[in-house]
């Protein structure tokens, strides 16, 4: 059976995707990703315009907010902490981890307007639309805790919080995430 061939957008955004999660916003140009593909860099300005939307459309595809909110309501804050601690979060071999791309742009103004635009639109709102009592509020400290949580384990990988064999942090987790989310 045939592979699939890859569409030279979809290796832009691969490439994208690769620069933004090894250098910060500022050090990441299209050229450099254009030279990563073997393209011209206008055909890069063509499928996604300005280095902006390259960056936006790339933190979408690597976080995936629509999976990480996938479910039912009633099980949300379990779903969260499973896939926290499922997906490992770590980096894997082949490719950058789901935290990559934020870590290394936090100190640019340019993409921290993008990422702050990102989750307000793909994870909180959609987030407090699913709550009982929607609000912004709740969601984003639901953002904040499995962001943090997320840092601590594994991007400083902190032994406290590698081994959860037991499931004890996963049960940590969902029952904080329930406490916030059922708050008044």
């Amino acid at each position: 059976m045939a592979v699939p061939k890859i569409s030279t957008r979809e290796r832009i955004l691969d490439a994208a995707v690769l620069r933004f999660s090894r250098y910060s916003y500022e050090e990441t140009g299209l050229r450099d990703i254009a030279a990563d593909v073997g393209v011209d860099v206008a055909y890069v300005h063509r499928c996604f315009g300005s280095k902006a939307e390259l960056f936006a459309e790339a933190v979408a595809v690597t976080i995936r907010a629509e999976e990480l909110l996938s479910g039912e309501p009633a099980r949300l804050a379990h779903t969260l902490a499973k896939q926290l601690f499922t997906s490992d979060g770590s980096r894997p071999e082949d490719g950058p981890g789901k935290l990559d791309i934020i870590i290394h742009s936090l100190t640019s103004p340019a993409a921290t307007s993008i990422l702050r635009e990102f989750i307000m639109n793909d994870f909180i709102k959609p987030l407090s639309a699913k709550l009982d009592q929607p609000t912004a509020q709740k969601a984003a400290v639901v953002a904040a805790v499995i962001t943090g949580l997320g840092i601590m384990r594994n991007v400083l990988q902190m032994d406290p919080l590698l081994d959860d064999e037991d499931g004890k942090l996963e049960s940590y987790l969902t029952a904080l995430l329930k406490t916030i989310m059922a708050s008044a």
